[in-house]
C-alpha cells in the first residue's frame, strides 16, 4: 500500500496549493490512501468546515490537527460529526470528536489512523502520549483487527518525538511529526519496520517564518513586543510531506521518501 501524507497547510496559500495539486499526486504515485494535516489552514489558525471538505474533495481520506484544532468555533461540531476528521487522541476524556478511527483504503486495506499531541513545550495538562498510544493499540494489531497503523505525532520536541516512535516501533506503520513546519532529513526505517520522519514540514510560503509574514516574528524577537497579529505569507506555496510503502502481508514500512513540490526547497517526489 502507498500512503501520502502532507504536513500543516498554513493559509490560504497552503491550503489551495494542497487543492491544486493534490489530484494530480494522488494519480501520479498511484497512492492508495492519503491524510493531510489541517489545523494551521484557516488563516493560519485552526479548520473551518468548508475548508475541511474542501480538502477531501482534493483527494485527502483523513484530515488531522493539533494543538490550533479548537480555534475556528465550528471545528467542535465539526469533529462531533465526521469520522475523517481527527483531533489529537490524548485530549481528556469528554473531548468532542476521536482521535483515531480505521478507514478502508483505495486497496482495501484497513488502516488506522491516530492524531497524538507531544507534552513538551507544549500542553503538559494532556493525557501522556505513551500510554494514551498503549490504549489505543490495545485489540488493533497489524495483521490481525487492522493492515496498517499511521500516526500523526503533533509535537514541540524532536527528542519527545523519537522517543515516542521508537516506543511504538514495530507495532506501527509509521509515525510522522507535525508542528514545526520545517521537513527533516531523518527519515528512516526503525529496526522494528516502522517509519519515521521528525516532521513533514509544512504546506505553505517558505519565505516566511514557519508560513508567516516575517516582519511581526521578526519585531517580537527583537523588542520582545506585540506590534500586530500573525499572518500567513502570501507566496507561493510549497508541499511537504512524505510517501510511505507499507507491507500489505506485515503492516510494517518498506520505504519512506519525502515529498517537496513547489518553489524554494528542492522539488522531490516518492515514487
Amino acid at each position: 500500500m502507498r500512503l501520502l501524507f502532507l504536513g500543516d497547510m498554513v493559509g490560504k496559500v497552503g491550503r489551495e496549493a494542497v487543492y491544486d495539486k493534490l489530484p494530480g499526486l494522488v494519480e501520479s504515485q498511484k497512492a492508495d490512501f492519503v491524510i493531510v494535516n489541517g489545523e494551521n489552514a484557516a488563516n493560519g489558525f485552526g479548520i473551518t468546515e468548508k475548508i475541511y471538505q474542501a480538502t477531501l474533495d482534493a483527494g485527502a481520506d483523513v484530515v488531522t490537527t493539533g494543538n490550533h484544532v479548537w480555534d475556528q468555533k465550528e471545528a467542535i461540531g465539526l469533529a462531533d460529526r465526521e469520522d475523517r476528521f481527527l483531533r489529537p487522541a490524548n485530549f481528556p476524556a469528554g473531548t468532542a470528536g476521536r482521535g483515531a478511527f480505521v478507514y478502508e483504503a483505495k486497496n482495501g486495506a484497513r488502516i488506522m489512523v491516530m492524531n497524538i499531541m507531544g507534552r513538551v513545550f507544549m500542553h503538559p495538562d494532556l493525557d501522556c502520549p505513551f500510554t494514551s498510544v498503549e490504549k489505543h493499540l490495545e485489540g488493533a494489531e497489524m495483521g490481525g483487527a487492522v493492515d496498517a497503523i499511521f500516526i500523526d505525532f503533533h509535537a514541540e520536541a524532536t527528542s519527545e518525538k523519537q522517543c515516542f516512535a521508537h516506543f511504538v516501533d514495530g507495532k506501527v506503520s509509521a509515525v510522522v511529526g507535525t508542528h514545526t513546519h520545517v521537513p527533516t532529513a531523518d527519515y528512516q526505517i526503525l529496526n522494528g519496520g516502522t517509519a519515521y520522519m521528525s516532521d513533514a514540514g509544512m504546506c505553505g510560503d517558505y519565505d516566511s517564518s514557519l508560513g508567516m509574514e516575517k516582519e511581526e516574528p521578526i519585531n517580537r524577537f527583537t523588542t520582545k513586543m506585540n506590534k500586530n497579529r500573525f499572518e500567513p505569507a502570501t507566496g507561493e506555496a510549497t508541499l511537504s510531506g512524505v510517501g510511505i510503502e507499507i507491507d500489505d502481508k506485515t503492516g510494517l514500512a518498506l520505504s519512506i521518501k519525502p515529498l517537496r513540490l513547489g518553489p524554494r526547497l528542492d522539488e522531490v517526489l516518492p515514487w
